[in-house]
């Protein structure tokens, strides 16, 4: 479980990193050219595996790193967003960097984001790549934010190895209204001779992505889920998926020079952790499962994995806050069968979808709904409702800053 942030140093890291509100989504590779030029181009030699997609980024990314770490491989991680504190987000060998580090890069770096007009997640790279350029990390894995082409991880010039998530429709608002178009976006982040790792994708996706590597002369490896015998530190089907992606780059790494083993794979597939994911914790000793679910396809991937855990005619209660941008009733419409009940409560600190909206939006699952102020008013409403704790569990999803609020304040703790 992640852990509350010093409060002090917070608003100090706080005060460095403008709210999103302030500047909006401002894709763009030129300013992180420039000011990563300016710096003296922190790392710029050290190669560095991409993760591109939509959905399954931060695992894929995760277990990768976690393989690094466990061969012994000095590797540096960034990932977004994070749950409870900025640190989360740049880690060298599964230690992410103190608040005291992070303020102090933030701070070196505030010259040069200020006369470059960096955003936030520019900010958030460019100290990661200081950080890392300070360890002298021999490999890096980045997490892209939203997109692909525009992406300020794509702005590092040593990417000889692109590893793919699931790739979905969502933030439709920056990279377009389809599936082609966003996975144009997506794809546009591989550069020419690159190696990309994809597990299987749909079909509109899978054409832009064979037209794309073909077109800038790279290599494109697709791969089977892996096995169950292959222990994996994440739950869930899905992950199989995700985990042959992590570790067809682990491979392609070991062909690339480093010094991986076999079972330092094995070992640090089976290690992974990554907080907010089909993840099962506790509260006041009664199981919970959490998820980030937040757009149609992670929906249409979470009603898959609830296929493990019970039937289509038991009663699964849902508690989701989702955000006013995101496709609410897409989603509801994947995630609710007959007997469920949803509970809809806000995301904390964001606009979002109502109870009264998606009840007009969905007018055949209104009667399946129903409006809470937050999570600790259903659990309540739960535990002192007749009968026992509900099986299975109650799930919380939507978004993953709903699930960070969670732990910031301690609501929840690991099972």
């Amino acid at each position: 479980m992640t852990h509350p942030p010093d409060a002090a140093l917070h608003r100090l890291i706080q005060r460095l990193l403008p709210p999103f509100e302030q500047r909006g989504m401002d894709l763009s590779l030129e300013r992180m050219h420039r000011v990563l030029s300016a710096l003296g181009d922190p790392c710029g030699n050290t190669p560095a595996v991409q993760v591109v997609g939509t959905n399954g980024k931060g695992s894929i990314a995760c277990m990768i790193h976690s393989g690094l770490s466990a061969a012994g491989v000095n590797s540096g991680l960034t990932t977004s967003p994070h749950l409870v504190s900025w640190c989360e987000r740049i880690c060298i060998n599964q230690t992410p960097i103190t608040q005291v580090e992070l303020h102090q890069r933030l701070q070196a770096l505030e010259p040069f984001a200020e006369e470059h007009h960096l955003t936030t997640f520019e900010r958030l790279i460019t100290a990661a790549l200081m950080h890392f350029e300070a360890h002298d990390v021999d490999w890096l894995v980045l997490e892209a934010g939203l997109g692909g082409r525009l992406d300020a991880t794509t702005a590092h010039p040593q990417r000889p190895l692109i590893a793919v998530g699931a790739i979905g429709i969502d933030h439709r608002e920056h990279l377009g209204n389809t599936l082609t178009a966003i996975s144009r976006e997506k794809a546009a982040a591989i550069s020419p001779g690159a190696h990309v790792i994809s597990a299987a994708q749909l079909d509109p996706v899978r054409a832009v992505l064979e037209e794309h590597t073909r077109m800038v002369g790279a290599t494109l490896e697709w791969v089977e889920p892996l096995p169950d015998a292959w222990d994996l530190g994440l739950p869930g089907t899905l992950q199989r998926h995700n985990g042959a992606v992590a570790y067809g780059a682990l491979q392609e790494i070991r062909r690339l020079g480093a010094n991986i083993s076999e079972q330092s794979i094995r070992e640090g597939l089976a290690k992974a952790h990554w907080p907010g994911r089909l993840q099962t914790v506790l509260w006041n000793e009664r199981p919970i499962r959490l998820d980030g679910a937040h757009n149609p396809a992670a929906a249409a991937q979470l009603a898959q994995e609830r296929a493990c855990w019970c039937d289509r005619q038991q009663a699964q209660i849902w508690i989701l806050g989702i955000q006013a941008h995101k496709q609410a009733p897409e989603m509801l419409q994947l995630l609710l069968e007959p007997n469920d009940f949803a509970w809809i409560i806000p995301v904390p600190g964001h606009q979002s979808w109502t109870l009264d909206r998606l009840s007009e939006a969905c007018p055949n699952l209104a009667n399946q709904m129903g409006g809470a102020n937050d999570v600790l008013e259903v659990l309540n409403r739960l535990v002192s409702a007749p009968g026992s704790w509900p099986n299975p569990s109650p799930l919380i999803a939507g978004s993953l800053y709903l699930l960070g609020e969670l732990m910031a304040q301690r609501t929840i703790e690991a099972k």
